[in-house]
């Protein structure tokens, strides 16, 4: 008897002990939080993703952070076919401006979420809606700068400290870059990303603050005299022989910025943060060698002095359909944690959205120009057009080049464009 109650009390402390493990286990339940973007797999971000990834699982036990790579030029199309379905990613980045804005019914209002890093982080307008609320976590401040090679303004007899101020010290540098046998600008338009980055650099200073804001209403049309004058300039300059052959059929990503890199062109318009900046240039071309300025409008400026357009880059959404909101959440803001924020911008050379990011040891004369011009800068135009617009203008840009269209009748239809996309 003694044996069998034994026994039966060791199968009752088994199966307590049983129930308490699959309670234990059933709390500490494993939960994977699926991203997606375009950069996660980037051998210069990944020491950041890296950090993002092993502090947040190493303060949420039980929870997998998956990073899933998109191609950057499907991204949107593969976001909006997981957005429609309702199902996929948990946590997503999105461009600034008119990308972020455009999905934010899609995204979690995060107002209340991150009152507690609202004031160190910048860059939150271009995630917000017309209310004002926020739908994503910004990491990078990002902008438009040209970027110049230093040793071919002086093999072409042009003092590499003096950069253009006017169009017409522009053309002036090009005619002598031209003359000594030298192509002026890097250009890919594959895309129409190259497009989109001259027009938005050549209206950053000629448009006034009440122009930039009467073109996000869509009340500024393509064909004003301020606009079309741009789309002119695009079509000129490369009658004027500014780039090379075969602009139409090089990506911008990355064939132009290595051309730039082998030294075959003098300019290319760049980004300020993370990739086709002054960090990678530098270990190309050498820090002493690449020079920064602003490209100028082509009309006169509308400001007195030029300032780098610049807004908030990119940043992470919640996705509205994800079953994780709280963690999820959490791994949005983590990824503007002030020591994962300091990573990106060692690594990768990303401006930060984090103010508390120390930038005082950047010893690169580019990067110091740049980072000196973060507190006056102007809008992004391409940040600030619909999607629709951006489209078409990539496939006019493109036609122009080719004579198959002419400005008038590129102005004419992005119009219609403007008009239709004003009305939803």
């Amino acid at each position: 008897m003694k044996t069998t109650n034994r026994v039966l009390r060791a199968g009752t402390m088994l199966a307590t002990a049983l129930v308490m493990t699959l309670g234990v286990a059933a709390s500490a339940k494993a939960e994977t939080l699926t991203v997606w973007d375009w950069k996660s797999g980037d051998p210069t971000t990944a020491p950041y993703y890296d950090k993002v990834k092993a502090d947040f699982e190493g303060a949420h036990p039980g929870v997998t952070v998956k990073f899933v790579m998109q191609p950057h030029d499907q991204y949107y199309t593969l976001l909006g076919t997981a957005i429609a379905a309702s199902q996929g990613p948990d946590v997503v980045l999105v461009h600034g401006g008119s990308q972020a804005k455009e999905r934010i019914a899609a995204f979690t209002k995060l107002d209340d979420k991150v009152a507690d890093i609202k004031a160190r982080v910048a860059g939150w307008d271009e995630f917000a809606g017309a209310d004002g609320s926020v739908y994503a976590v910004p990491i990078s401040i990002q902008g438009l700068a040209v970027y110049y090679n230093k040793e071919l303004y002086k093999k072409a007899g042009l003092d590499p400290e003096a950069t253009p101020k006017t169009w017409a010290d522009l053309e002036a540098i090009c005619a002598k870059l031209k003359a000594a046998g030298t192509t002026c600008f890097a250009l890919g338009n594959k895309e129409g990303y190259g497009a989109d980055f001259f027009y938005s650099a050549a209206a950053a200073n000629a448009l006034t603050a009440e122009q930039q804001a009467a073109w996000t209403t869509g009340d500024l049309k393509w064909s004003s005299p301020e606009i079309k004058a741009i789309v002119q300039k695009w079509v000129d300059t490369q009658k004027d022989g500014w780039y090379a052959e075969g602009a139409n059929s090089t990506a911008k990503f990355m064939d132009e910025y290595q051309s730039f890199e082998r030294g075959e062109n003098a300019n290319t318009i760049g980004l300020l943060s993370d990739v086709a900046h002054w960090k990678e240039f530098d270990e190309f071309l050498e820090p002493q060698n690449v020079g920064v300025f602003v490209l100028p409008p082509v009309t006169p400026a509308a400001y007195d002095k030029l300032r780098m357009p610049l807004a908030g880059g990119i940043g992470y959404a919640v996705t509205k359909f994800s079953p994780n909101q709280d963690l999820a959440v959490a791994l949005a803001k983590s990824f503007a944690d002030t020591p994962n924020m300091q990573v990106f911008f060692e690594a990768a050379g990303a401006v930060p959205s984090d103010t508390a990011v120390d930038t005082s040891k950047v010893e690169s004369p580019s990067a110091k120009v740049v980072l000196g011009s973060l507190s006056d800068g102007v809008p992004l135009l391409h940040n600030n057009t619909s999607t629709a617009e951006t489209e078409e203008w990539h496939r006019q840009s493109q036609m122009l080049f080719t004579g198959e269209t002419t400005v008038d009748k590129a102005v004419a239809r992005l119009d219609e464009v403007q008009a239709q996309a004003k009305k939803k």
